[in-house]
């Protein structure tokens, strides 16, 4: 991610992992192993129609509703398989890093490492687990072509391919109680590479439009409080179909407090029709510290949950799963993999207050 920017927002990929080699603005889970072969997961139960969420409902439909059951946690995510790996190799502070991590439910990165039989498989086995947990799982779509403006995340699928592949993923999600983060850094990054508006604006609406039509609530990327002003994301998001999603989110694998994101999300909703939106906490306890790859002296946020309240914040999620490298700066690995001496620091420095 260029210097310019204050904030990333980064990778990922679902559940097992793929080898997406996601990056820098880094927040999913590139390097995530795939699962092991195992007997099949039963298919997930259908969300019953009197709870579920229709494409009338959208925009409209209670927190409650939503995020019905609150966030569930994803059962083979990379923060409990680096635990696994690190007790066995007896490294007992890294492997205790890791499972507060995994304790705490993380968004599920969806990228472009998977044929379709095995994306319906992975975002299927974790409907299952989430229905069996009675909560909402939050996935993230993290291919969009030209991804990152070729930087540490660079990939992404094709303009042709990307619409066949989003609405796979609309129609496995179908009839199930779920969430989409929708393509982090998309509209930000159109501020470092303009040229891209005209293709990747008519793909984020279809993508919305696709999961508005199964009842499913997307978000789409607002950047974040220190990025891009507020009147010039509003037209980015409508241009990419907000009124058909729930709504945005802003912060994904930032540093920046909720006091700073609420005012900054208030004021691009009112000007988004009245937007709901969701905010990454997952490593913002000790706020932004100089730089968005690697820095020092951070610490986890609060646990993530859903806001009932009066505002139109839905919740404070942790989308970035902590733990992993924005990149080869600052000592880390490449961008995705498991940093044990930084998750040991986000875990140990998370103030009190977060505690809680």
């Amino acid at each position: 991610m260029a210097s310019s920017r204050p904030t990333p927002a980064t990778l990922g990929l679902l559940a097992a992992a793929v080898v997406l080699a996601l990056t820098a603005c880094s927040s999913g889970d590139s390097t995530r192993p795939r699962p092991t072969d195992g007997p099949s997961t039963p298919s997930p139960t259908p969300t019953s129609q009197a709870t579920r969420v229709t494409p009338d409902t959208i925009r409209t439909a209670p927190t409650e509703a939503v995020f019905r059951g609150g966030i569930a946690l994803e059962p083979n995510s990379l923060a409990v398989r680096a635990e696994a790996t690190l007790g066995a190799d007896g490294e007992t502070d890294a492997a205790r890093a890791a499972a507060l991590i995994a304790k705490r439910p993380v968004a599920m990165w969806i990228g472009d490492g998977y044929d379709d039989a095995r994306l319906v498989s992975v975002i299927t086995d974790y409907l299952a687990a989430a229905e069996r947990q009675g909560a909402t799982p939050v996935f993230v779509t993290y291919a969009i072509p030209d991804r990152d403006c070729g930087n540490y995340s660079a990939g992404g699928l094709s303009a042709e391919r990307y619409p066949a592949w989003n609405a796979t993923i609309a129609a496995t999600l179908a009839g199930h109680r779920a969430v989409v983060i929708v393509e982090p850094d998309s509209l930000g990054m159109l501020s470092r590479c303009p040229q891209l508006a005209e293709t990747r604006l008519p793909l984020l609406k279809q993508a919305v439009a696709d999961f508005a039509a199964v009842g499913v609530p997307a978000y789409l990327d607002g950047g974040n409080s220190h990025w891009v002003a507020p009147e010039v994301m509003a037209e980015r998001l409508e241009a990419a179909g907000v009124d058909r999603a729930r709504g945005f989110f802003t912060n994904v694998a930032g540093f920046y407090p909720v006091g700073d994101e609420r005012p900054y999300a208030e004021e691009l909703a009112a000007m988004t029709g009245g937007s709901r939106y969701v905010i990454d906490v997952s490593r913002n306890g000790r706020g932004w510290k100089g730089t968005w790859c690697n820095p020092d002296d951070v610490g986890l946020g609060q646990d993530p949950r859903v806001v009932e309240d009066d505002g139109r914040l839905d919740a404070l999620l942790w989308v970035k799963t902590p733990g992993i490298s924005d990149g080869t700066c600052n000592g880390g690995p490449a961008a995705g993999e498991w940093y044990p001496s930084y998750a040991e620091m986000l875990v140990d420095r998370r103030p009190e207050w977060a505690r809680s």
